[in-house]
């Protein structure tokens, strides 16, 4: 595989979860948000992919940003008081942050490359990202207010997916420098870099800590098609815990870090199942003819949203974490997805 398709299969993979969660709607634009939770979400029901934000149950839905261009990859700062995200409002992908109530738009990278996949540190300090600057795409990190980039990787191949350990003295990331898409980990500061994966098959994708640190869930291809698996933190035990002949993708932690949710064609069409942290215990939440997917937990672990087309278009949808009480939180009749809880206040 030439290592110029690695990043490509993770646009699409991300592509898939972004046009999966696609939805909107909600109650009138002039009740506020509760600070007792918040979920943030896209849509293209103004004509592009733009932010919005609402309460829990689906009241005081109000629009975040308000461009021509399309803006993508949200983030919520650790203490939910800020969002990155990545907007192409400049003419080529750049990472911007803002207050969680849409105001005080920032460009922080400000460069005539790509940039992309904000990701925040866990104290909210740094945010890394990814950037084509320097010709291959390369893992960056700044500081929140966009000061101090610097080029972590310094790879002639693509890496890209950063995502930071729970203490934040590491990063996970994706490199194609190996020939194929591998897991590999790296200090903060872009030493001591390691793969973790190691094996010939196509892809290692989407590598996601533990909430404690000592596990990393990623989405390998060397089954024949889509698994979850979970490694220790120095590549070692590497399991497949869904051990299926479909496609099983997008893993999410509960935040106790006892399960994991996911989505899976096991049945036919997408669905969402939630399993034990060790793979036991697998559990179908939905049950529907339409798709269902990207389950986003709750900061206390008790709901779930997510996103489904059973009402014909894709809306955000909220479910208790046993799949319960599944109730649709949008209504509207353009495509809006990606929900994403903000961490408690």
């Amino acid at each position: 595989m030439k290592t110029g398709s690695v990043a490509t299969v993770l646009i699409l993979v991300v592509c898939l979860a972004v046009l999966l969660a696609a939805c909107g709607g909600g109650a009138g634009e002039e009740e506020p948000i509760s600070a007792a939770g918040k979920i943030a979400f896209q849509s293209d029901r103004d004509g592009n992919l733009e932010f919005y934000i609402m309460n829990a149950d689906g009241s005081g839905e109000r629009r975040l940003t308000d461009n021509s261009a399309k803006d993508a990859s949200l983030t919520w700062s650790p203490d939910g008081t800020r969002i990155a995200f990545a907007s192409e409002r400049d003419d080529n992908p750049e990472i911007y942050v803002m207050n969680a109530d849409g105001s005080d738009e920032t460009n922080l990278t400000k460069n005539p490359a790509g940039d992309w996949t904000p990701a925040w540190s866990p104290d909210g300090s740094r945010i890394a990202f990814v950037s084509d600057r320097d010709g291959a795409r390369e893992i960056y990190v700044m500081n929140a207010d966009g000061s101090d980039q610097a080029n972590l990787t310094n790879s002639p191949a693509d890496d890209f997916g950063p995502a930071w350990s729970p203490d934040g003295t590491r990063i996970v990331f994706v490199s194609g420098r190996d020939g194929n898409a591998e897991i590999y980990v790296m200090n903060a500061d872009g030493s001591g870099q390691a793969n973790l994966t190691n094996n010939p098959a196509d892809y290692d994708l989407v590598p996601a800590w533990s909430p404690d640190g000592s596990r990393i869930s990623f989405m390998p291809t060397r089954e024949g098609n889509w698994e979850i698996f979970v490694m220790n933190t120095d590549g070692s035990g590497q399991t497949n815990l869904t051990n299926s002949r479909a496609y099983d993708s997008i893993p999410a932690w509960s935040p106790d870090g006892s399960r994991i949710a996911f989505d899976s064609e096991r049945d036919g069409n997408l669905e969402i199942y939630v399993m034990n942290a060790d793979g036991s215990g697998l559990t179908r939440l939905t049950d529907n003819p339409a798709d269902e997917g990207v389950p986003a937990w709750s900061p206390d672990g008790s709901r779930i949203a997510f996103q489904s087309n059973r009402d014909g278009n894709f809306e955000i949808y909220v479910m208790n974490a046993d799949g319960s009480g599944q109730t649709r939180l949008t209504n509207n009749p353009a495509e809006d997805g990606g929900p994403a809880w903000s961490p408690q206040p």
